[in-house]
């Protein structure tokens, strides 16, 4: 089922998480164990994520450096196509812009519509490591308003190759990132927010927000996307506070607030274990105003890790 019939259907708010695919060489089985206990509350989704290659650089015994193409987490596909048929749970596999051309795109939206996935979250994804600024492949999509633009041509049966003779269309679902705190590369909120508007003019029919954690942030992201003509659902996400080290790590590497009253308290933690807890409290606070709010769905972060997003869900589902 689409995500947009999913919030059509509902008269609730919805549950669902993003998981990370396992590190090369773990099995299928360590990524089912972490999310067997979330699968109890029935999310109405799940997505997975892309990662791209990353290039390291190794020492050899003579001094030099060798430059090492890695991809650390592969199985986007597999792995979304393995939960969708071994949990009857909806997927929605990330796209992104880095690493395809647009042939390998669109090769990589055929293989997803003949396993009959027909959810996509389309992002442009970061730069790696080695990279200041996004480059794109060549041939590929500098942004992700060009990737929504070529699954909505997909949807209508328009493929690279214009002389096909057999181009049956595909039915994706198109989802894409909003940024209540503003995307870091944008001029300014208002350019955000066109950005924004023109992916949802070119074919995305939902939005799921970068984590916040201040609600009002969301509120005022809500009304801002409507008073430029955005009428699709909007999504909230949440990450879970964890460790200490994300005090930092998070407003660097997400470009994101935290606010003051949280900040406070998790300095007064004296270990991880109880910012932990602090993380649960305040995410399970902010799942609770959500809700009363009429947030579409919660979607919650899981970084690789279930049992603290266990725990929110069990409090508020």
């Amino acid at each position: 089922m689409k995500i947009t019939e999913h919030i059509k259907q509902a008269n609730k708010t919805l549950l669902s998480f993003e998981i990370l695919p396992p590190l090369k060489g773990e099995h299928f089985e360590h990524l089912e164990a972490n999310i067997s206990e979330l699968l109890n509350y029935n999310p109405a989704f799940i997505d997975v994520t892309y990662h791209q290659q990353e290039v390291e650089y190794r020492e050899l015994p003579d001094g030099k450096l060798e430059k090492k193409t890695v991809r650390k987490r592969p199985g986007t596909v597999g792995i979304s196509a393995a939960i969708q048929y071994k949990t009857h749970t909806d997927v929605v596999p990330h796209l992104i812009c880095g690493g395809f051309s647009k042939e390998d795109t669109e090769n990589a939206l055929i293989d997803l519509h003949f396993l009959g996935i027909n959810n996509l979250l389309i992002i442009r994804g970061d730069p790696v490591s080695n990279q200041k600024y996004f480059v794109p492949e060549p041939e590929g999509h500098t942004h992700a308003l060009g990737l929504v633009k070529q699954v909505a041509d997909l949807n209508k049966g328009i493929y690279l190759d214009d002389e096909l003779l057999n181009n049956h269309p595909t039915d994706f679902c198109i989802g894409v990132a909003g940024y209540p705190e503003k995307h870091s590369e944008a001029a300014n909120a208002q350019i955000d927010l066109k950005n924004l508007k023109d992916k949802i003019d070119a074919g995305a029919e939902y939005i799921v927000t970068q984590m916040f954690f201040d609600n009002q942030k969301y509120f005022d992201f809500v009304d801002a996307c409507r008073n430029i003509g955005i009428t699709v659902p909007i999504i909230p996400g949440i990450k879970a506070l964890s460790t200490k080290r994300q005090l930092m790590i998070l407003p660097q590497t997400f470009h994101i607030d935290l606010p003051e009253a949280l900040v406070k308290e998790a300095l007064k933690c004296k270990t991880n274990a109880a910012t932990r807890e602090l993380g649960i409290e305040w995410a399970i606070m902010q799942s609770k105003e959500l809700m009363e709010r009429g947030a579409p769905v919660l979607h919650y972060y899981t970084m690789g890790k279930s049992d603290n997003i266990e725990r929110i869900v069990k409090a508020v589902f």
